[in-house]
């Protein structure tokens, strides 16, 4: 399929002018004389490499997605017209890719495309769970009150990637920070240290012994043990592009200590605040599982969700996959279970994702905590022990002039 520009003339003399997707220029030819206008110009349009590179870039960020979306609700609760909320939200973005993002689904809204395929077109923009809301809404004539949805569910979902990303942000920066420090120390600190313990020709202690060996293994072999670093890591990545690999992988980050409960509660989060917004939106159930097991970040929980949809699909609950599949806590699965009953399945899992979010935020500051005092007995550890073995020579040394 291609698009298409035309120019053409009504029965009245009038001309016309716009565009079509259409597979040739004889599928639009057919479709103009069915319109009753004469065709006189045809041509195909030029691709927009420009958007499709932005887009492949990924520059609009969720906050930006969140403000449009928001906006968006705002105006059309207004009774602004669709393809005017479009023109205006498009001009008066600062960012030039959704800019033109915008403008294009405007064409092709005034085109004759519905609002939510004019967004499927843009997937590096819209994912599949706002364009399936968009088109419930529309369906439901409920668009207002699904982009407010929308809205709201990438807002609390920005916020729980913030609690995650201001817990890693501290200790990683740390970490880093010692991990050169000590490298500076090994490959150009102890050097100066050991010519100067070699010139004094006495025996050095056991422990600065160990440093200078250390020290010289890391010099002579630092750029292998950069490749080989580097080499693990392209090797891990790849094996986590593998089916098994990534099942592997998962499932161990779910046993990690500490790490591997934060991992769930944020999983259980995503899949209960993801699943209540399409349900209450009046998605389809099993377009809605779909949806929200590629969105669940892991393999494990993944597959555990889809063996829920298969037991929807068979006419069974969905709580039971989801308690056999040891995922899940309890408490979520019992609740799921009540929500099934009652007929009140979103209402359930929105609790459910609200109490979580709650969860994910104690974790993360209880994961803080804890890797503070670790890091600082690294550090100590680590460096003071270095410092501590290049000292001893001279302790010994000042001991002997004393004496």
């Amino acid at each position: 399929m291609g698009k298409f520009m035309w120019e053409g003339k009504t029965r009245v003399g009038g001309t016309m002018t716009g565009e079509i997707e259409a597979p040739n220029e004889a599928f639009v030819i057919a479709q103009l004389r069915r319109q009753q206008i004469v065709p006189v110009k045809i041509k195909p349009k030029p691709r927009d490499l420009g958007i499709s590179l932005l887009g492949r870039r990924g520059k609009v960020s969720k906050r930006e997605l969140a403000i449009f979306t928001r906006q968006f609700a705002t105006m059309i609760d207004a009774g602004l017209p669709l393809v005017q909320c479009l023109d205006i939200l498009g001009l008066q973005q600062e960012n030039q890719a959704f800019k033109k993002v915008i403008l294009k689904v405007k064409e092709d809204v005034e085109s004759g495309s519905t609002f939510a395929d004019a967004l499927g077109k843009h997937p590096h923009v819209f994912d599949e769970l706002f364009v399936n809301l968009v088109s419930a809404g529309e369906v439901g004539g409920i668009l207002d009150t699904i982009l407010s949805r929308l809205a709201a569910y990438i807002e609390k979902a920005m916020k729980l990637a913030k609690q995650v990303k201001s817990a890693m942000v501290y200790p990683s920066t740390i970490l880093a920070v010692a991990l050169i420090v000590t490298v500076v120390l090994l490959v150009y600190v102890i050097p100066i240290f050991g010519d100067m313990f070699r010139d004094f020709g006495a025996e050095l202690p056991a422990p600065t012994m160990i440093v200078l060996a250390i020290s010289a293994y890391t010099r002579k072999y630092f750029l292998v043990g950069v490749v080989l670093l580097v080499l693990l890591v392209m090797g891990l990545r790849w094996y986590y592009k593998q089916e098994n690999g990534r099942r592997r992988i998962d499932r161990l980050l779910l046993r990690v200590p500490i790490f591997g409960d934060l991992l769930r509660k944020i999983a259980v989060a995503r899949f209960s605040r993801t699943l209540g917004t399409m349900v209450s939106s009046g998605v389809p159930i099993l377009e809605s599982m779909d949806i929200v097991a590629k969105s669940a970040g892991n393999k494990i929980i993944e597959e555990a969700i889809i063996r829920a949809r298969t037991s929807i699909s068979e006419g069974k609950t969905i709580a039971e996959p989801l308690a056999d599949s040891k995922v899940f806590p309890v408490m979520v699965t019992q609740m799921v279970s009540v929500g099934e009953a009652t007929g009140a399945l979103d209402t359930m899992l929105n609790k459910i994702a609200d109490f979580y979010d709650d969860e994910v935020d104690a974790a993360v500051g209880a994961l803080t905590s804890l890797l503070e005092p670790m890091l600082m007995i690294f550090l100590g550890v680590v460096i003071g022990g270095l410092v501590i073995a290049m000292y001893l020579p001279i302790f010994k040394l000042a001991g002997v002039v004393g004496g």
